[in-house]
């Protein structure tokens, strides 16, 4: 199969393939994997979802398989997957905006040992292009822990423009921290990737 996206179905999310990844809905099955480098803590430090149990983990995974992914105000998560082996490195999801539809979040995880090796930046253009293109939304926006230089750095690679550096404005496992947003509109996205 060529990589691109494949024909989207009203309210169904079937997957996205890239040149070496597939994101594809997560299954039950995945939910120890997720639990395992979620739960490192180079990971988990900055993550709000997942560290909890592998049971309640499967509980998530096993309500999505019922949720329309396009539903304002509820996140989707999806795994990422080598194409070759279908190993699960990683996760990522958005959210649409229950006050402005024609925005989205997004979020992504990657195992520290699949870090450093593209597949983060391929995963997100690819994100970026299902969510801005084939989804048409006007606006998507990341939200970065600024202590998170990783991610930050990401985002700067993917082309997505620093919009707010908002200091002590997120109480976050018990403390107030810094948030960093990071947003593409749906014509500059267009513009720089033809």
């Amino acid at each position: 199969m060529e990589p691109g996206y494949t024909r989207m179905l009203p309210n169904t999310f079937t997957g996205i393939l890239t040149q070496r990844l597939k994101i594809r809905n997560l299954e039950v099955s995945d939910a120890q994997r997720i639990f395992e480098y979620r739960s490192s803590p180079e990971v988990s430090r900055f993550q709000s979802w997942g560290t909890q149990s592998a049971d309640e983990i499967q509980s998530y995974i096993s309500g999505l398989s019922g949720a329309d992914p396009h539903m304002p105000g509820s996140w989707y998560q999806t795994g990422i997957t080598l194409l070759s082996g279908g190993e699960l490195i990683g996760d990522c999801g958005f959210c649409v905006l229950e006050s402005e539809p024609r925005q989205s979040e997004f979020g992504i995880t990657l195992d520290p040992e699949y870090q450093g090796q593209g597949y983060a930046t391929e995963a997100l253009r690819a994100l970026m292009d299902y969510l801005l293109v084939q989804l048409g939304k006007h606006r998507v926006f990341g939200s970065v822990d600024p202590r998170n230089i990783r991610s930050i750095k990401l985002m700067q690679r993917v082309g997505l423009r620093e919009e707010a550096h908002l200091v002590k404005s997120l109480w976050f496992k018990g403390d107030w921290v810094d948030d960093m947003i990071f947003a593409m509109l749906a014509s500059d996205w267009k513009s720089r990737n033809g």
